[in-house]
C-alpha cells in the first residue's frame, strides 16, 4: 500500500492530465506508469486491475503514477482511440522527468490493463523511436487489447509480461494469442480468469511481483 497518494496535474495537448502519485515507504528506487482501461466503458485509474499492478510496484519501492485519460475525472479532453492518449503519455513522461529529476535516471516500468495496454505499447514504441532513455525495464500488459487500437506493425519489446484470462469475455484469449504469436512473445494464461481477473487478482499481483524482481535486479 502507498504511504501517501498525491494528486498532481501534467499538461497534455487537450489540457490537464490528472494523476494520482502513490509514494512507497522510504525513498523510491524508481517509478511506474500504470494505465487504465477504456475511458468510455468506465475505465479510470482506480480500476482494481490498475491498482493491483500499482501496489505490486509499490512493494518493490517504485512510485506508481496512475493518470486518468482524456475526459475521465478531472482530465481534460475527450476519448481519442489511443492516439491522443498516447501523445498525452509521451508528454507526461517528459514532464515527470523535469518535475522529479531525482527519479528521471532511475529505473522505471510501464503497465496497462485492457485499453491501457494499447496506450502503453504505443508509448513504448514512441519513446524507442525517439531514442529516449532510459526505456522501461518492463512492459506489463494485462487483458491486452493493443491489437484493437494500435497499428499491426508496432512491436512489443522482449521484456514484456503478457497476462490474459482464459475466459476473457471482452478480448478473447485467442485474439491476444494471435497478437503475441506474431511478435514471438510468451503469454501467461490464467485458467478460469475473466477480463477483469475476478477472484484472480492475487495471482496477477504475484506475476507482476515476479516480473519486477527480475527486471529491477539488473538495476541494483
Amino acid at each position: 500500500m502507498a504511504i501517501r497518494t498525491e494528486i498532481v496535474g501534467f499538461e497534455g495537448a487537450a489540457g490537464r492530465i490528472d494523476c494520482a502519485l502513490d509514494w512507497p515507504e522510504g525513498a523510491p528506487r524508481g517509478w511506474a506508469l500504470v494505465l487504465h482501461p477504456h475511458s468510455l466503458q468506465g475505465g479510470a485509474r482506480d480500476n482494481k486491475v490498475v491498482t493491483t499492478i500499482a501496489r505490486a510496484c509499490l512493494h518493490h519501492g517504485l512510485m506508481a503514477v496512475r493518470p486518468d485519460f482524456r475526459g475521465v475525472g478531472a482530465s481534460a479532453g475527450a476519448f481519442d482511440k489511443s492516439i491522443g492518449e498516447t501523445q498525452d503519455m509521451l508528454a507526461l513522461v517528459a514532464q515527470f522527468r523535469e518535475r522529479y529529476p531525482d527519479l528521471a535516471a532511475r529505473p522505471w516500468v510501464l503497465g496497462g490493463f485492457s485499453f491501457g495496454t494499447s496506450v502503453a505499447v504505443g508509448l513504448h514504441a514512441g519513446l524507442a523511436a525517439a531514442g529516449d532513455t532510459p526505456l522501461p525495464r518492463a512492459l506489463m500488459l494485462a487483458g491486452a487489447a493493443a491489437q484493437r487500437f494500435q497499428p499491426a506493425d508496432i512491436p512489443a519489446p522482449a521484456h514484456t509480461l503478457l497476462v490474459h484470462g482464459e475466459l476473457d469475455e471482452v478480448v478473447p484469449c485467442a485474439e491476444t494469442m494471435d497478437w503475441a504469436r506474431a511478435r514471438n512473445l510468451p503469454m501467461v494464461v490464467i485458467p478460469d480468469a475473466s477480463h477483469f481477473f475476478h477472484g484472480k487478482l492475487l495471482m496477477l499481483r504475484q506475476l507482476v511481483l515476479d516480473k519486477l524482481t527480475v527486471a529491477l535486479a539488473a538495476a541494483d
